[in-house]
Parts: C-alpha cells; sequence; structure tokens
C-alpha cells in the first residue's frame, strides 16, 4: 500500500471528542491586539498573536463577540449575527484568522449570543413596529398590568425592572440585562429556525465550536409568572454583585425553563452534522448552577460542556471549598462534563480576587490542568496580571457605571492585553487604547516573562505540556477525592495509568499520604520530591505529583 496514501487517511481522522479535557484560550477582542491604531483590538490583531497562544500548548481558542453592534454592552448586542463589525475588521479577516489558527493546530471557538438581541437588529426593528407583523412575536411583548405597571417583578441583572416600555406597541417587552438587549422568544418556532442558521452560517466558515452566553436564559416562563423572593440567608453574590436587587429574587420563572432542553438538542443536532463541532455553555444560575450543569451535559443529545461560576467568584476557595465543588459536581452532574475557569471577561482578576503571590498563582494553574473536565484560560492569566484599577472618568461599562463605587463593573479585567513593556500602551496599540492600560502590568509583559524561566508564562506552558502527556490528566476519572488540613488530593485514571495530585493551596506547611502501591514523581520542576517512605511534606503552595508504577 502506498505510504502516502496511509498518511493522507491518518490526516483525514477526526477526533470528536478533541473538546473533553481541551484547554480553551479565551480572547477578549477589543483588548487583545490592535492592528490598525484606533486603540480597540481586532481580528488581524488576533491573528498576528496567535504564535503565542499555540506556544503555550492551547487546544483551541474562543473568541468574545465579534459581529456587528452598537457596542452598548461591547458586542453582547448583537445587531447582525452573520458579518464582522467593522470596528473588528471583516468576514475576510476572519477568514484568515481561521486558515492562521487551523495552521497552528487551533481549533476556534466563537461567542454565540442568543438570548437576547440588539435594538438595533432588524427583527427587533420589525417586531417593534406593530403588533400584527411578520416578527410581531420574535420577542417577548407583553400588555401592562390595569395600573400601568409591568407584567411582573422580574428584574434586570444590570439593575431595575427587566420590562421596557415601547410606544409604538403600547407594551412592555422583556430585557434581563441592558434596556438595548432585548429578549427573543424561545416559544417561537421561528426564532429558533433563525438562530440555528445563524449558526450554521459560522460552522459553515470553518469554525470548531461555540461559547454560548447565558445559556439557561433563554426560554422564559410562558405564563409570565412573578419570582417569589429569595430569603436573606440564600441570597448569593457568584451571579451578580450583593448591591444589586437581582440577588433578592429566587428566580424560577424568568430563566432555567424545562422548554430549554428541547432547544438545546436542535442545537445539539445542528452541531453533530458537522465533524467534530463543540459547545461550551455559560450557566449564570447561583442556586442551582451546577445541577443545571448537569442536566444540559447530560448525554450525547445536549451540549458537550458547561461551566457554572464556583470558582470565578468569591474568596480563595481552600482545599475544603475544592473538596466541596468536586463532590457536588459528582453528585450533580454525574454524566455530565464540566468546563473549569478562575477568570473571564465578567469577573475580577483571580490573582486579585484571591490575592495570591507567585507561589499561589502557581499552585492554583497546576490545580486547573489538573481537574477533570476541560478548562479555560483567559487572555493575560498567563501572565498572572492582577484586576486593574480604572477610574471612574474611563469606565466603558455600564453595569459598573450603574453600581459605582461598591461594584465597578469589569472594566478592570478587560484592560489591554500587555506584549512589551517599551511604552505605556504595551505594545498593544500605536494609538489611545479604548481602556487604559495599567501600568502595573506592563512589568509582567509577554517579553519581560520570556526572558525570565522562573515567570509564570513558562509555568502555565509546563502545567500545559503536563496536562498533554497523561491522558489520565485530560481525559480520565478523579477519585480518592480528600482534604487533609490545608492539602486537597485525588487521582486521576485512565487506560491504566493512575497520576495522584496534591496541592497545598495555602501559605501554611502540610502534608498528605501517598495512597498504597509503588509511586514515581512527574512533573519535573512542577512536583515536590517524594519521600522513600512516610507522608510528602507539603511546603506553602507546593504540589506532588506522582504516578503509580505497575510491577
Amino acid at each position: 500500500m502506498n505510504t502516502q496514501t496511509n498518511i493522507s487517511a491518518a490526516a483525514q481522522v477526526v477526533d470528536k471528542d478533541w473538546w473533553r479535557g481541551a484547554v480553551i484560550y479565551q480572547i477578549y477582542p477589543r483588548s487583545y491586539q490592535d492592528s490598525t491604531g484606533d486603540g480597540i483590538g481586532d481580528l488581524k490583531g488576533i491573528t498576528r498573536r496567535l504564535p503565542h497562544i499555540a506556544s503555550l500548548g492551547v487546544d483551541a481558542i474562543w473568541i468574545s463577540p465579534f459581529f456587528k453592534s452598537p457596542m452598548k454592552d461591547f458586542g453582547y448586542d448583537v445587531s447582525d449575527y452573520c458579518d464582522v463589525d467593522p470596528m473588528f475588521g471583516t468576514l475576510a479577516d476572519f477568514d484568515a484568522l481561521i486558515a492562521r489558527a487551523h495552521e497552528l493546530g487551533l481549533k476556534v471557538m466563537i461567542d454565540q449570543v442568543l438570548s437576547h438581541s440588539s435594538d438595533q437588529h432588524a427583527w427587533f426593528k420589525e417586531s417593534r413596529a406593530s403588533r400584527d407583523n411578520p416578527k410581531a412575536d420574535w420577542y417577548v411583548w407583553s400588555d401592562p398590568n390595569p395600573d400601568g405597571t409591568p407584567p411582573n417583578n422580574w428584574l434586570s441583572i444590570f439593575g431595575g425592572s427587566a420590562w421596557q416600555w415601547d410606544a409604538r406597541r403600547e407594551q412592555y417587552y422583556l430585557h434581563n440585562f441592558l434596556t438595548s438587549q432585548p429578549d427573543l422568544n424561545f416559544h417561537c418556532a421561528e426564532v429558533q429556525d433563525a438562530l440555528l442558521e445563524t449558526v450554521r452560517f459560522w460552522l459553515d466558515r470553518g469554525v470548531d465550536g461555540f461559547r454560548l452566553d447565558t445559556i439557561n436564559f433563554y426560554v422564559h416562563d410562558k405564563e409570565l409568572r412573578s419570582n417569589p423572593a429569595l430569603p436573606p440567608e440564600e441570597r448569593d453574590s457568584s451571579i451578580a454583585p450583593s448591591v444589586n436587587p437581582y440577588n433578592h429574587q429566587d428566580h424560577l420563572y424568568s430563566k432555567n425553563q424545562p422548554e430549554n432542553l428541547a432547544f438545546l438538542e436542535r442545537f445539539r443536532a445542528l452541531l453533530d452534522e458537522y465533524p467534530a463541532a463543540t459547545a461550551v455553555g455559560e450557566v449564570g444560575d447561583a442556586q442551582r448552577g451546577l445541577e443545571i450543569m448537569g442536566e444540559y451535559t447530560a448525554g450525547d443529545d445536549r451540549v458537550h460542556m458547561c461551566y457554572s461560576f464556583e470558582f470565578l467568584s468569591g474568596d480563595q476557595p481552600d482545599a475544603a471549598r475544592v473538596v466541596e465543588v468536586l463532590t457536588k459536581v459528582d453528585t450533580a452532574a454525574p454524566d455530565g462534563w464540566a468546563c473549569w475557569a478562575f477568570s473571564n471577561h465578567d469577573v475580577i482578576r483571580h490573582a486579585s480576587r484571591w490575592n495570591l503571590d507567585l507561589a499561589g498563582q502557581k499552585a492554583f494553574a497546576t490545580l486547573l490542568m489538573c481537574l477533570r473536565g476541560s478548562v479555560c484560560v483567559y487572555q493575560g492569566e498567563e501572565l498572572g496580571l492582577g484586576e486593574a484599577e480604572v477610574a471612574f472618568e474611563d469606565l466603558q461599562d455600564p453595569y459598573g457605571i450603574e453600581f459605582w463605587p461598591e461594584f465597578k463593573g469589569r472594566d478592570g479585567c478587560r484592560t489591554p492585553m500587555v506584549w512589551e513593556k517599551s511604552n505605556s500602551n504595551g505594545g498593544f496599540s500605536e494609538g489611545k487604547p479604548w481602556l487604559p492600560v495599567a501600568p502595573e502590568h506592563l512589568v509582567r509583559s509577554v517579553a519581560e516573562q520570556e526572558e525570565d524561566p522562573e515567570a509564570l508564562l513558562h509555568h502555565y506552558r509546563r502545567v500545559l505540556a503536563l496536562r498533554h502527556a497523561h491522558r489520565a490528566l485530560s481525559k480520565g476519572e478523579l477519585g480518592g477525592l480528600a482534604q487533609s488540613g490545608p492539602v486537597v488530593s485525588f487521582t486521576r485514571s485512565e487506560a491504566g495509568e493512575d497520576i495522584f495530585c496534591a496541592f497545598n493551596l495555602s501559605g501554611q506547611a502540610g502534608e498528605v499520604s501517598l495512597p498504597k502501591g509503588n509511586w514515581e514523581q512527574i512533573g519535573g520542576v512542577l512536583s515536590t520530591d517524594l519521600p522513600k517512605a512516610g507522608p510528602v511534606a507539603l511546603g506553602p503552595w507546593q504540589v506532588a505529583l506522582a504516578r503509580r508504577i505497575n510491577e
């Protein structure tokens, strides 16, 4: 048989499960790299920096929205689902980005904001024109109560009522976010059909998958029943800050509806028409996040993976908290698949949120790459960037402007990526950046860290290489979960390989005992030395990694 034929056939083998255990690098396009000098990152800028991302060893990139938009919520208010906003470039630029990413072995995932559109979308303009036009029921409309008040008590995450009066129809429309982000009506089959066609548009262009924004917000209660009050002791600020009255309700009816499952099955059926397309959903729910994640990822006919906010908010998780969360996942989503993240474009960067020094950041990066599930890494996380202080006069985020100063919004985690420290813009742009570059970030630039073998950037490369070197870490089962003082430990197992992982998540000394059997250290500098006998002593933030030796 011809050798070249064998090579060609092998090249055509598609790994449908590439997403299972994959590491996905999130890009916030406004802040990654500007190629035009207008101070705003763009698609050509991302393409220029793809070699950096590939050098980390990640499997895929996720690009936050770059579609046409009035940018009231910076792209999460879409006015055209099938075109690129001129701010970011053109469809040709996107095609070039995909081609280059694939050359470098990177999959490309893009955000899909399906729960709502911009009020400037042609669909909404037609819908609001009258009560009897072809798209009249494409959005969620309701008559007022007899006294003129909104139809129920639903609240917007961005503050105030979730209902906005529209004088054209003399009705209220629903918006779970900004008033300029009207909610689409998923009870209308034509809406689902139209949204799925926009998904097909990008699949046909070569994307490998999607991040689904606010996946549990798609469907609302058809009867528009009011949400019950949530007792103060049950309130949780993981989704919205405590100063936001959104936390005062149990959102039984404004989201998390059972009809959502039927749409997710339609969505998955579309993805399955393509060789290896995948999706990760964002579950925004403070009370039932893990349960919804389990429900949405169970079986092979819904979304592949979801993430919730267990590690995206709150104080630094200690060993007990990690055990608690992983145990809950086993219970709530035994057949599902989690996607773990510590930082993203909506939350305070974890280096600041958890007040971590370099040793702490290295320990948590190693933990992240050893967890069962897939992983998202947010741009700049590999540099250890902390939350930037943004003055009120420089704020862009409407969320922060609304609740300032108790909640400063999301601009602090969205400031530009720093590539060098030679100028105040960190190599991001030749013009004035849309958000100021944090001066303290400049010393953590890519160029600076490339020259320092002890830098966090190189640590991320090492832990990514470790994850890929051991299939048990990327795809294996998790067992033996335990806490011993400040140390959390577990084993990962797959196809006869057992990996023991222990992490001291504190600045205090700890120790852990290896499971029975013979073990050898792995991970090189990532792991402390193993003793010949007895427990493993772990200094502050130290990690132990070992592989079982089969006799």
